[in-house]
């Protein structure tokens, strides 16, 4: 039924009713007893769901002992998950791969990704195909992935979009972040280094490399490579006029 609702047009549903013989109410009910089924069979080998009449889990499905599974999860085509995971309510999971001890907090969405053991996803985030999360790394609200490799321990908390990036071991990236991977013709790699520092509100061009121990100021645009243990910083300077509010004022008056 899952393979039929992600691929089938309306021909070939037509199609497959008539050869089956049944109705469109028919096939939801044998759906549901199947769903119904899969997570009795799971909760009976030690796993626990919330309200399994809420939750939509696929034939294929493995979920190993100890692992949680909330209200209004699903899990898709050929997803396995670990021990000792916990999956919260409203998330959904295609065809991903997590770890043992991995969190996945609400509403968040996961496509043919790997997710590795202890790592933290969510809320609110998107991980896209081809992603790799590592070990003890964090995606966190509004963070977006695609086809990026986070190594053990990268943070990307807030508010970020990483895509085709390879982010090292132990790397910071800030709220806000961008790695502008497309010219409007081509896809272009960003590498971070490990113990890499991104300031929040960052944009990276790429193709472009930043090795390790580098740290970027907040709101800079980053064009060019930055070498080792440097500091980059791509951004207007300030400049204060003092009084200047205070005499504009004054000058408008009484004006509208």
């Amino acid at each position: 039924m899952s393979e039929s609702r992600q691929h089938a047009g309306p021909e070939t549903v037509a199609s497959s009713q008539r050869q089956a013989g049944r109705s469109i109410a028919e096939m939801v009910a044998a759906d549901s007893e199947e769903k119904t089924a899969k997570a009795r069979r799971l909760m009976e080998a030690g796993v626990t769901i919330f309200r399994p009449d809420t939750c939509v889990i696929d034939a294929e499905v493995e979920v190993a002992a100890g692992t949680v599974i909330e209200a209004f999860v699903q899990l898709l085509g050929t997803t396995r998950v670990g021990a000792g995971c916990r999956i919260r309510s409203f998330s959904v999971v295609e065809n991903c791969t997590l770890g043992d001890g991995v969190l996945i907090r609400q509403s968040c969405v996961l496509a043919e990704s790997a997710v590795e053991a202890g790592a933290k996803i969510g809320p609110f985030a998107h991980v896209r195909p081809g992603s790799e999360i590592g070990e003890d790394a964090h995606v966190g609200n509004f963070v977006e992935t695609k086809k990026a490799r986070l190594g053990k321990g990268a943070k990307a908390n807030h508010l970020a979009y990483l895509g085709d990036a390879e982010v090292g071991e132990g790397s910071n990236i800030g709220a806000g972040v961008i790695t502008c991977n497309y010219d409007g013709v081509n896809k272009h790699r960003t590498t971070i280094g490990k113990g890499v520092f991104v300031g929040s509100d960052s944009t990276l061009v790429a193709p472009i490399t930043l090795e390790d121990g580098a740290y970027i100021g907040a709101g800079s645009c980053i064009t060019r490579d930055v070498p080792a243990g440097s500091l980059a910083v791509g951004r207007a300077r300030q400049i204060t006029k003092e009084g200047w509010a205070a005499a504009r004022r004054a000058r408008n008056k009484g004006n509208p």
